[in-house]
Protein backbone atom coordinates (compact mmCIF):
# COMPACT_ATOMS: atom_id res chain seq x y z
CA UNK A 1 0.00 0.00 0.00
CA UNK A 2 1.75 3.12 -1.19
CA UNK A 3 1.43 6.04 0.94
CA UNK A 4 -0.87 4.77 3.41
CA UNK A 5 -1.02 6.15 7.35
CA UNK A 6 1.62 4.48 9.25
CA UNK A 7 0.45 3.13 12.79
CA UNK A 8 2.33 4.90 15.83
CA UNK A 9 2.49 1.66 17.73
CA UNK A 10 4.46 0.22 14.38
CA UNK A 11 5.94 0.60 11.15
CA UNK A 12 2.78 -1.63 9.67
CA UNK A 13 0.42 0.45 7.01
CA UNK A 14 -3.23 0.91 8.46
CA UNK A 15 -5.35 0.36 5.53
CA UNK A 16 -7.85 3.45 4.92
CA UNK A 17 -11.02 1.28 4.38
CA UNK A 18 -11.09 0.02 8.30
CA UNK A 19 -9.83 3.22 9.43
CA UNK A 20 -12.96 5.04 7.53
CA UNK A 21 -15.59 2.91 9.32
CA UNK A 22 -14.34 2.99 12.34
CA UNK A 23 -15.28 6.96 12.11
CA UNK A 24 -18.51 6.59 9.83
CA UNK A 25 -19.63 3.28 12.05
CA UNK A 26 -20.39 5.35 15.39
CA UNK A 27 -21.99 8.95 13.36
CA UNK A 28 -24.30 6.16 11.06
CA UNK A 29 -25.42 4.29 14.73
CA UNK A 30 -26.33 7.54 16.15
CA UNK A 31 -28.49 8.82 12.91
CA UNK A 32 -30.13 5.48 13.14
CA UNK A 33 -30.59 5.95 16.77
CA UNK A 34 -32.32 9.34 16.96
CA UNK A 35 -34.24 8.21 13.61
CA UNK A 36 -35.74 5.17 15.63
CA UNK A 37 -36.75 7.19 18.31
CA UNK A 38 -38.38 10.35 16.40
CA UNK A 39 -40.51 7.56 14.67
CA UNK A 40 -43.05 7.42 17.90
CA UNK A 41 -45.78 9.34 16.97
CA UNK A 42 -46.64 12.93 16.85
CA UNK A 43 -47.33 14.74 19.59
CA UNK A 44 -49.93 17.24 20.51
CA UNK A 45 -49.36 20.39 22.19
CA UNK A 46 -50.16 18.78 25.63
CA UNK A 47 -47.66 16.26 25.29
CA UNK A 48 -50.32 13.07 24.17
CA UNK A 49 -49.48 10.95 21.63
CA UNK A 50 -51.64 12.55 18.52
CA UNK A 51 -53.92 9.74 16.65
CA UNK A 52 -52.99 8.06 13.82
CA UNK A 53 -56.36 6.43 12.60
CA UNK A 54 -57.45 8.10 9.08
CA UNK A 55 -60.26 10.12 8.76
CA UNK A 56 -62.73 7.54 7.21
CA UNK A 57 -67.15 7.50 6.98
CA UNK A 58 -69.59 5.62 5.92
CA UNK A 59 -72.18 6.46 3.76
CA UNK A 60 -75.14 4.61 1.85
CA UNK A 61 -73.12 1.69 2.29
CA UNK A 62 -69.94 3.46 0.74
CA UNK A 63 -66.83 4.64 2.54
CA UNK A 64 -65.42 7.50 2.21
CA UNK A 65 -61.95 8.98 2.85
CA UNK A 66 -60.18 12.32 3.56
CA UNK A 67 -58.95 14.38 0.56
CA UNK A 68 -57.21 17.05 2.06
CA UNK A 69 -59.38 19.26 -0.53
CA UNK A 70 -60.43 22.33 0.34
CA UNK A 71 -61.45 23.83 -2.91
CA UNK A 72 -65.32 22.46 -3.01
CA UNK A 73 -69.44 23.76 -2.91
CA UNK A 74 -71.17 21.89 -0.47
CA UNK A 75 -74.43 22.04 -1.26
CA UNK A 76 -77.86 20.35 0.33
CA UNK A 77 -77.88 17.83 3.15
CA UNK A 78 -77.97 14.32 2.38
CA UNK A 79 -78.16 12.18 5.74
CA UNK A 80 -75.80 11.12 8.19
CA UNK A 81 -72.41 9.24 7.98
CA UNK A 82 -71.14 7.21 10.05
CA UNK A 83 -67.61 7.77 11.71
CA UNK A 84 -66.61 4.47 12.92
CA UNK A 85 -64.76 3.63 16.26
CA UNK A 86 -60.73 4.59 16.06
CA UNK A 87 -58.28 2.58 18.75
CA UNK A 88 -54.50 3.36 17.28
CA UNK A 89 -53.28 2.17 20.54
CA UNK A 90 -54.98 -1.67 20.98
CA UNK A 91 -53.09 -2.14 24.58
CA UNK A 92 -54.25 1.84 25.99
CA UNK A 93 -58.20 1.07 26.61
CA UNK A 94 -58.45 4.54 27.38
CA UNK A 95 -57.67 6.08 24.02
CA UNK A 96 -60.29 4.47 22.27
CA UNK A 97 -62.35 7.04 20.02
CA UNK A 98 -66.25 5.80 19.92
CA UNK A 99 -68.02 5.22 16.67
CA UNK A 100 -70.61 8.50 15.89
CA UNK A 101 -72.54 10.46 13.24
CA UNK A 102 -71.91 13.25 11.57
CA UNK A 103 -73.75 15.39 8.61
CA UNK A 104 -73.54 13.87 5.10
CA UNK A 105 -73.43 16.94 2.75
CA UNK A 106 -74.12 16.42 -1.51
CA UNK A 107 -70.80 18.18 -3.06
CA UNK A 108 -72.33 20.24 -5.81
CA UNK A 109 -71.46 19.00 -8.90
CA UNK A 110 -70.40 15.24 -7.84
CA UNK A 111 -72.34 12.65 -7.57
CA UNK A 112 -72.25 11.06 -4.19
CA UNK A 113 -71.59 7.99 -5.19
CA UNK A 114 -68.13 9.48 -5.90
CA UNK A 115 -67.67 12.30 -3.43
CA UNK A 116 -69.23 13.88 -0.30
CA UNK A 117 -68.88 16.25 2.11
CA UNK A 118 -69.34 15.51 6.11
CA UNK A 119 -69.14 17.92 9.21
CA UNK A 120 -71.50 19.36 11.68
CA UNK A 121 -72.17 22.58 9.53
CA UNK A 122 -71.72 22.98 5.86
CA UNK A 123 -69.06 25.88 6.43
CA UNK A 124 -67.15 23.02 8.73
CA UNK A 125 -67.37 20.31 6.10
CA UNK A 126 -64.51 17.98 4.84
CA UNK A 127 -64.45 16.85 1.18
CA UNK A 128 -64.46 12.70 1.58
CA UNK A 129 -64.27 10.73 -1.76
CA UNK A 130 -65.32 6.86 -2.02
CA UNK A 131 -62.68 4.31 -2.52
Amino acid sequence: MKNAPVSPWGSKPIPDAPRTARRLLPAVLLVLTAAGCAEGGAAEPDGAAAASCAYVVTYADRTYLDTGEGDFTVGEKLGTATVPACDDTPNDPGDTVAAHRVSAYEVEGTDPAVAIAVGDTPAEATLMKAR
